[in-house]
């Protein structure tokens, strides 16, 4: 197959996966749509799952790890309502795609990772494809980075049994902290919203299943 011909074949893939997956699970919004159509996934996929890029899966990464499924991706997004003067916390980089969704939406996002070679290949990714609004940074990120917030948006990529401790706290008033909580099979995509300085707001959006960052807490939920 020619670079046109496998070109060809990822854009029909990606076209595919928004008009399948995306829309037919409730994400309908312009921009998450356009930014999906924009951001080569396929670039951030492992070259031996290259051909899975747009399935209805979750990608194998390295030292098992994993890319959260195509639709999931697109509906924690739209869910986050970004705006361009946000200042975004991600856990969980990952392979570096949904942090490139966040900075192409943000002002600015500070990305932990707690794997070193995964780190190392996002900031590479990324840089490779001139996004530059972004810090990748190696650590665990589960009780958020208090040197750089508050932040406008919070959202972390792999789930949690409860609520990790002060996460919530590194929220500017107005801001979203997106979670998945609980443990399998039925686990709760949840938006935390700071209404005021000890204001906050919950609701759950959908259920999910997706793996548990490491390093997340067990003890006792929160009480709000």
């Amino acid at each position: 197959m020619t670079l046109v011909q496998k070109n060809r074949a990822y854009d029909q893939a990606r076209f595919n996966m928004i008009e399948q997956q995306i829309r037919t699970w409730e994400v309908l919004d312009p921009k998450v749509l356009q930014l999906l159509h924009q951001v080569p996934r396929e670039h951030f996929v492992p070259e031996a799952y290259q051909g899975l890029a747009f399935a209805d899966i979750e990608i194998p990464l390295v030292n098992g790890q994993s890319m959260l499924s195509p639709k999931l991706e697109a509906r924690i997004l739209q869910s986050l309502d970004l705006q361009a003067s946000d200042r975004v916390l991600h856990v969980g980089t990952g392979s570096g795609y949904f942090t490139a969704l966040l900075a192409s939406m943000a002002a600015h996002v500070v990305t932990l990772e707690v794997d070193a070679e995964l780190s190392a290949t996002a900031a590479y990714q990324l840089a490779a494809h001139d996004i530059h609004n972004v810090t990748v940074a190696l650590g665990n990120g589960v009780n958020g980075l208090p040197a750089h917030q508050p932040y406008d948006v919070i959202v972390l990529t792999g789930s949690s049994p409860v609520e990790p401790s002060h996460l919530r706290d590194e929220l500017k008033v107005g801001g979203t902290l997106f979670i998945v909580l609980g443990t399998g099979p039925a686990m709760q995509a949840t938006l935390i919203k700071r209404v005021s300085e000890k204001g906050f707001s919950r609701q759950v959006i959908f259920e999910t299943c997706i793996p548990v960052l490491e390093g997340a807490p067990q003890g006792h939920t929160f009480k709000f």
